[in-house]
């Protein structure tokens, strides 16, 4: 009876482990969802501090694979606050996104202006200590 008592402690242990392990991971994903999607919505609003918002001071922003564009808050804060500023109709359509654990990668559509043509880009998002580490773009060529 002792051993089954003891079984039985130890599969109700490797479930509880388990469940909770499965609930941190859920957690996580929402947390880089919903990171990903503030930062979305202020770049279609426009709002500089709120887009900056999601992402840590020492951001570092990549042309995928490997090449580093600029590092920093700042340096976002004049790059972006620069095209919010010249380009009023600046709007970006979500076209998919995949979210697996701290990671986002987002298919999106961006328009500038009514006559330029249309971006097609893959940001990818690495998410860490509640804010976005490192950005990785793609564009389609």
């Amino acid at each position: 009876m002792k051993q089954v008592r003891k079984s039985f402690s130890i599969l109700f242990l490797l479930v509880f482990a388990a469940t909770l392990a499965a609930q941190t991971a859920d957690s996580v994903e929402v947390i880089s969802r919903d990171l990903a999607q503030a930062q979305l919505d202020a770049y279609n609003a426009r709002d500089l501090d709120a887009f900056l918002a999601p992402y840590s001071d020492s951001v570092r922003v990549y042309q995928f694979p490997c090449r580093l564009l600029y590092e920093g808050k700042k340096n976002m804060r004049d790059r972006y606050g620069a095209m919010f500023a010249m380009y009023p109709d600046l709007h970006c359509e979500l076209v998919n996104r995949i979210v697996q654990g701290s990671t986002v990668i987002d298919q999106e559509k961006v328009t500038r202006e009514k006559d330029m043509p249309l971006v097609e880009a893959t940001a990818i998002y690495k998410i860490a200590d509640g804010k976005i580490q490192e950005v990785y773009f793609m564009f389609k060529e």
